[in-house]
């Protein structure tokens, strides 16, 4: 028995616009998470083009993939860099301690 062929899954294929980037951003961030908050925004730089995001940000193509790779430990100016070539920013917003989620 043939067993079925799964495709991998990328959630660059899908990211095709600024809302689309803007929410899963969002998401990752809130997941309290830095690994996964560093997995989505490699994600979302791939989906804009690895090579429009680098020149957006000043930084060479082969330092961006070094600073967004599994493991890495970028700097928050890199972030920062990478997040304003994308069109979005951070933002704060106080916590709910109501219990209430």
């Amino acid at each position: 028995m043939r067993k079925p062929h799964l495709l991998a899954f990328d959630p660059a294929d899908h990211l095709v616009d600024d809302a689309a980037i803007a929410v899963y951003l969002t998401e990752a961030l809130a997941a309290d998470d830095a690994v996964h908050f560093q997995d989505a925004l490699q994600a979302v730089a791939r989906a804009r083009g690895m090579a429009h995001i680098a020149e957006s940000t000043g930084l060479g193509r082969e330092s961006l993939y070094k600073a967004l790779k599994p493991g890495a430990h970028p700097r928050f100016d890199t972030v920062q860099r990478v997040l304003g070539a994308l069109g979005v920013r951070l933002t704060v917003t106080p916590l709910d301690h109501s219990g209430q989620a």
